[in-house]
């Protein structure tokens, strides 16, 4: 049975810094591509960032280049995303997902596996 399971959200100031995991069981998903979306209160989710199976390549959307960095350990199962310098902004429920291919990928279809979400909510 696979599952993904994101923590270290919570409740943080503007400027503050969060850092997500991803943990994954049931299976091996390193020689899989990974990424990180998110979903505001009323608005669909978007892609936030991806990064490849072996951690070459990633990708980030725009709002969150050069605060956001994601990265991965193949040897834990396990995905990070730490979040620097957060805005308002970036309040959201985060999820992790592990992708069909070797690549990273922004489209949600993808993506085969999803994690339940964990809330982020920064406050001005």
């Amino acid at each position: 049975q696979v599952q993904l399971v994101e923590s270290g959200g919570g409740l943080v100031q503007a400027g503050d810094s969060l850092r997500l995991s991803c943990a994954a069981s049931g299976r091996t998903f390193s020689t899989l591509g990974m990424g990180w979306f998110r979903q505001a209160p009323g608005k669909a989710r978007e892609f936030v960032a991806t990064i490849s199976w072996n951690s070459i390549g990633t990708w980030y959307t725009d709002s969150v280049k050069g605060r956001f960095t994601i990265s991965r350990d193949n040897a834990k199962n396990t995905m990070y995303l730490q979040m620097d310098s957060l805005k308002p902004e970036d309040t959201a429920v985060y999820y992790c997902a592990i992708g069909r291919g070797l690549s990273g990928s922004r489209r949600e279809g993808d993506y085969a596996y999803w994690g339940q979400g964990t809330q982020v909510t920064v406050s001005s």
